[in-house]
């Protein structure tokens, strides 16, 4: 059964807000998929909960007046896979949140709420970080923006003050147009596990596809929270498209990436499988983007 103490439906984020102000300890809930698990396991027994899940101005997907991409918090995995916005320009978000759980997971789980949790391994955080995402966040001051990587603040936690709530997760416009992007998750299990590692590749070639103008690469369970590989990056940006380029971008990896030892996996392990990751991402994002790889 669920210990919970009370729970407070918002009809809107604003209502929110007032709710989470009026009920400091109020834990907010979306699809229940974590918070749930975590009540029954006695983690939160007695918790006084908001829901958002009723806020339908929270949900889908659709363009800002710049361009920028719009994804409401409480979109779920399958619709974003399904979303005709994402099909067009971030393909690769569809296929990462495709990973996540099983059907039921994917029906009810939504994206903010897997970015909310902190953790390194969720599968949507590494390819958002290699897209530059934009995090919108609403509370008692009024709405801010803040980068993803700075949204991230250690293992479990993120860049959320009291009474606020994430609203939205914003990709500009200059960070998808001309990308294309591969999204690798290695997992003990091929089906609803959580990732060994998790690498996010995407690319912007020059127009003869001759040269690799722009790479963002990003990890989860690479570090204590997801988190970009600058010196890869580095590594390919400018360079021709060849089988050495990738092999050295890959390669850099190891220069930014600071995995730990745990029952999963090693962290000899975690470095070898990404750079391995890495190299096949990077290897698929060029071929998807038109390109092809010479010697």
């Amino acid at each position: 059964m669920y210990d919970i103490k009370a729970l407070y439906e918002a009809e809107s984020a604003q209502d929110a807000v007032r709710l989470l102000t009026e009920h400091p300890d109020a834990q907010i809930i979306a699809g229940g998929s974590d918070v749930l698990v975590q009540v029954r396991e006695g983690r939160r027994a007695g918790a006084e909960l908001v829901s958002i899940y009723g806020i339908d101005a929270l949900r889908g997907v659709s363009y800002e007046e710049d361009g920028a991409l719009r994804i409401g918090s409480l979109t779920s995995f399958s619709h974003i896979t399904k979303d005709p916005l994402i099909q067009k320009h971030i393909r690769v978000l569809g296929e990462a949140v495709d990973m996540v759980g099983g059907p039921q997971i994917r029906n009810i789980g939504t994206i903010g709420g897997n970015t909310c949790n902190g953790v390194t391994s969720a599968d949507s955080a590494s390819t958002l970080h290699a897209w530059d995402a934009v995090i919108e966040i609403l509370g008692p001051q009024g709405t801010r923006r803040i980068p993803i990587h700075d949204f991230y603040i250690k293992a479990g936690k993120v860049d959320l003050k009291p009474a606020e709530l994430q609203t939205a997760i914003i990709i500009p416009k200059a960070a998808y147009e001309g990308y294309t992007g591969h999204y690798i998750k290695y997992a003990m299990r091929n089906a609803m596990d959580i990732a060994t590692t998790g690498c996010s590749v995407n690319v912007k070639l020059s127009p003869d596809k001759q040269t690799i103008e722009d790479m963002r690469i990003a990890y989860g369970v690479a570090g204590p929270v997801p988190m970009r590989a600058p010196s890869a990056e580095k590594a390919a940006r400018g360079k021709s498209v060849t089988v050495q380029t990738v092999k050295e971008a890959a390669k850099a990896v190891l220069e930014d990436i600071n995995p730990r030892d745990s029952w999963r996996a090693s962290k000899a392990f975690r470095q070898h499988i990404a750079v391995v990751l890495a190299k096949r991402a990077l290897e698929t994002s060029i071929r998807l983007s038109g390109g092809e790889l010479h010697e």
